[in-house]
């Protein structure tokens, strides 16, 4: 899409075109593809295909539950996702006949499943599936012994596919772990390979440890001895890091240290293949020793930062040997547990909070109640064949933010249209067996959960095959099934786009917030610095910050993506995110010197103390849109500081620290100067 603003067709060939690397793992695609085709298997040998097809659409429904982290948390996951589609399609099943029944049940659906976004992606699967399984129930009501038969073997299935995704956990209990941790060293190897930061820097690595930090230290953590290993491994991450980006920032003797940063990539790369293997770090203690034996004379300047950063890569490979199942740890570590500013408040609370209009979540609830409800009174009032699909597409394609609802409609319709393509010619070459279609189901299955986060419309033209031969199993027609899905899924797309647009939650209303909550993250983080001895607070408000940062780009990219934007705010929004991941930099660059120096004068602690205070001056200012007012004289507090530093001595020690005190300086002046001027150029007084 073009920088200078938003673009229909940009956007439409940005969504048709670009295609994500495939992040599904095999394994994955194939247990859930077996927890599909297996039990209709059975159920075709045996005589009982119908079994078989309950059995298989559970788990098709509940595919998508099957996502990353600990075992705990991947189980409860799908068992609850197991029983919200179960007792959804029992509802439906019941009251499917009954119009006003089935009414107040699709606006209960769509209200609750809507709001389950305050929690996540996780929680909002559980809700759609929960959707889905209600108005495709009721399309075929039954009696009361029936209901409950059918929707157990929903159930069974959503439960089949749950025992296939933790058969594992007594043989590779601490699997999920260590692929996270290998994927955070990795993204350190890369990092290291870089001489020089900018405002885009590693983002995927932010992200990345930050999905670390609640798989290890979150509330469906793993227990036992190697898990503090993992937790000993996650914090000498986040110190690898600091020190890797405090040498970018203080720019000594720059061929030096890229040949040292250099060996330290090896060693990262060697510590992530021990860990995505669940080897010995073998290779990582000998690239250990090869960078220590090249290591040069490191006793001047910024050196303190390669002896700690030697440090804490020999602690790494250390702590790789211990980690995993087969791993003892020889070390006694307290276990930790996520930052208090990132601990999930209580769900009561979180709803509560949501509970107004000017709740996003609220609004994409209001939303889904309506549509979905509207959705099914229109496919039973006009009579559509296969009318399910209707409410289903709606349930699918509705998303909270414009960006979402526009890509998920378009890709669902060109993937449903392809899908028509695709299936009609497969099935014309396919010889007509069960068995030859049962293997061909299974493919396209495979195709739809390994390409789904890469490129929808491909993996809708799977599905739809997929759904397709498997109605084909309960005797409905392959080509009249299609082209029921083609009609119903157009006006399920449209109706959700009109849906939105009736009430819609442009991210503009919201980017000013969100970039305020990054700046206030921000400021936090400073305030933490100016007391050396709160190490604690420092982790969490670093972990804090780097949240907030997360969050601030995808208003970002969300905005971006909307229609109407003001040129103005995008610049500003675009100005602040990469000042503010500057401002970011130098302050981690301070705590790393932290740790590789001597105490740092009071001087500096109460200069970095103001400096938050500005920060958040400014951040409250972004919030309530007015200019800041008059910040303290930064530069001219620099400026004595710095005299101070010089004539104290230690001139090694000194430099860095009025190296940084200068880059704070201008990175906050720079943040007030965007805001006056976005504010004036807004026609502000």
């Amino acid at each position: 899409m073009p920088a200078s603003g938003y673009s229909l067709r940009a956007q439409l060939v940005e969504s048709l075109t670009l295609i994500k690397r495939p992040d599904v793992p095999l394994w994955v695609v194939l247990r859930n593809t077996l927890a599909v085709i297996l039990p209709l298997g059975v159920g075709l040998a045996t005589g009982y295909p119908e079994v078989g097809l309950g059995v298989g659409a559970g788990a098709l429904d509940t595919m998508f539950s099957d996502q990353p982290g600990p075992y705990r948390q991947r189980m409860r996951r799908l068992l609850l996702a197991a029983l919200a589609a179960g007792l959804a399609a029992l509802l439906g099943f019941t009251i499917g006949g009954y119009w006003l029944p089935m009414l107040l049940a699709t606006a209960a659906f769509g209200f609750c499943g809507g709001m389950l976004v305050v929690f996540g992606a996780d929680a909002a699967r559980v809700g759609m599936t929960s959707m889905i399984l209600l108005v495709i129930a009721a399309a075929t009501p039954v009696s009361p012994g029936n209901a409950l038969l059918a929707s157990a073997l929903i159930a069974a299935g959503g439960l089949l596919l749950t025992l296939f995704a933790v058969a594992a956990w007594p043989l590779q209990r601490y699997r999920p772990e260590r692929l996270a941790l290998a994927g955070v060293y990795a993204g350190l190897a890369a990092l290291a390979r870089q001489p020089h930061q900018d405002e885009q820097a590693s983002p995927a690595l932010t992200d990345a440890m930050t999905s670390l930090q609640h798989t290890l230290l979150g509330r469906y953590r793993a227990h036992g001895r190697a898990m503090e290993a993992f937790t000993v491994l996650l914090e000498l991450a986040e110190r690898i890091r600091l020190e890797l980006m405090a040498m970018s920032e203080l720019h000594a003797d720059p061929a030096a240290h890229a040949r040292h940063r250099d060996a330290a990539a090896q060693v990262l790369e060697a510590i992530a293949h021990a860990l995505d293997a669940g080897e010995p770090p073998h290779s990582a203690e000998r690239a250990l020793a090869a960078l220590r034996d090249g290591a040069q004379d490191r006793d001047h300047g910024p050196a303190a930062h390669l002896r700690a950063l030697d440090g804490q890569l020999a602690a790494a490979v250390r702590n790789a040997n211990w980690a995993g199942g087969r791993g003892e740890l020889r070390a006694a570590v307290a276990e930790t547990e996520l930052p208090r500013t990132l601990r999930s408040g209580s769900a009561r609370a979180m709803l509560r909070a949501n509970l107004t209009p000017r709740s996003v979540a609220f609004r994409h609830a209001v939303r889904m109640a309506v549509c979905l409800s509207l959705a099914w009174l229109l496919s039973r009032l006009v009579g559509l064949p296969h009318g399910y699909w209707l409410p289903m597409t709606t349930a699918i394609v509705l998303r909270p933010d414009f960006a979402a609802t526009f890509n998920f409609g378009l890709l669902r319709v060109v993937g449903t249209v392809l899908g028509l393509v695709l299936t009609t010619a497969l099935l014309y070459l396919t010889p007509a067996s069960p068995w030859a279609h049962l293997a061909l189901m299974a493919l396209l299955c495979m195709a739809f959960r390994w390409l789904a986060n890469a490129h929808y419309g491909i993996a809708v033209a799977a599905l739809t095959g997929t759904v397709v031969i498997l109605l084909a199993f309960d005797g409905v027609d392959p080509g009249v099934a299609v082209t029921d899905r083609v009609i119903n899924t157009a006006l399920g797309c449209g109706m959700a786009m009109l849906a939105y647009l009736a009430w819609p939650t442009w991210e503009r209303g919201r980017a000013h917030g969100a970039l305020a909550e990054m700046l206030d993250a921000y400021a936090g983080y400073l305030r933490a610095l100016a007391a050396p001895q709160q190490r604690e607070a420092q982790r969490e408000t670093r972990s804090l910050a780097r949240t907030a940062r997360s969050n601030a780009l995808a208003s970002l990219e969300r905005m971006r993506a909307e229609p109407g934007t003001p040129q103005s705010l995008l610049e500003l929004a675009r100005t602040l995110f990469a000042n503010g991941n500057r401002l970011a930099r130098t302050a981690m660059a301070l705590e790393a010197l932290g740790e590789a120096s001597s105490p740092r004068p009071a001087a500096v602690n109460d200069f970095v103390a103001t400096c938050a205070d500005a920060v958040e001056a400014v951040a409250v200012a972004l919030r309530e849109r007015h200019a800041p007012a008059a910040l303290p004289g930064l530069r001219a507090m620099q400026q004595s500081l710095s005299a101070a530093l010089r004539s104290a001595g230690a001139r090694a020690d000194a430099e860095p620290l009025i190296r940084i005190s200068d880059r704070l300086t201008d990175n906050i002046d720079t943040l007030a100067h965007v805001v006056r001027r976005a504010h004036a150029a807004a026609g502000n007084p």
